[in-house]
């Protein structure tokens, strides 16, 4: 069960959290004739490569396994495209959509008092641009990449590293995603983990609930300021 009185502060996932991964589709849509399946594979083997470099000790920055996955992706779809276009595309990632509650959210639990951090899989190169795209660098108090231990999530490494940064233990940090392995993994480490379920869809059916699950980030922060 959610526990407002023990929220420190607040740490973010950044990609499909803060900024919408699908929108990268429309930078595929000009090369691509269905770029939905292409999207879709992508994003999911970019994850699985994370996942698998956590245990073959075969780490390499998020955006060079984003390019890797891309690779991947196109040659399964038999899309031929030049090293110069995959790179337009890889470069999307930062530049991507801004889920429209992000800044508003943002700014009532940092103007309450809560300090805000990004936590992501992300390199500070992509972070950067994502902050400054999503024009809330002003409300963070801190930007933690999985570059800076070179282990990504659900690693407890990871989440154990942030509250470091963040300057809280881990029992007194929330952690929202709208990613389910992230949400168990800062659960796991002992975080409060927030399911941001944007798409109304079922929990993965394994490993215990999310400690709270919101449709957005804006009914998170009406949860926690009490609105």
């Amino acid at each position: 069960m959610f526990d407002a009185d023990r929220v420190s502060a607040v740490t973010f996932d950044s990609y499909s959290t803060l900024v919408d991964v699908d929108s990268v589709e429309q930078a595929l849509a000009d090369r691509v004739d269905d770029p939905t399946p292409v999207s879709r594979l992508w994003r999911a083997r970019s994850l699985e490569y994370t996942l698998v470099a956590n245990h073959v000790d075969a780490y390499q920055p998020f955006y060079e396994m984003n390019r890797d996955a891309l690779t991947y992706a196109l040659d399964v779809h038999d899309v031929d495209v030049s090293e110069a276009e995959r790179d337009d595309i890889l470069a999307t990632y930062h530049e991507l959509d801004v889920f429209e509650d992000v800044r508003e959210s943002i700014e009532r639990l940092h103007d309450a008092g809560y300090p805000c951090h990004v936590v992501s899989n992300g390199n500070p190169e992509m972070l950067d641009s994502m902050v400054e795209h999503a024009g809330i660098g002003d409300l963070l108090d801190g930007v933690v990449s999985a570059h800076e231990v070179e282990t990504f999530k659900p690693a407890a490494e990871l989440y154990e590293y942030a509250a470091e940064q963040v300057g809280e233990p881990t029992e007194e940090l929330t952690h929202v995603s709208a990613l389910w392995l992230d949400v168990q993994g800062a659960t796991h480490a002992g975080l409060q983990g927030v399911w941001l379920n944007r798409e109304n869809g079922p929990w993965e059916p394994f490993d215990g609930e999310p400690t709270l699950e919101v449709p957005s980030i804006r009914a998170f922060a009406d949860r926690l300021l009490g609105g």
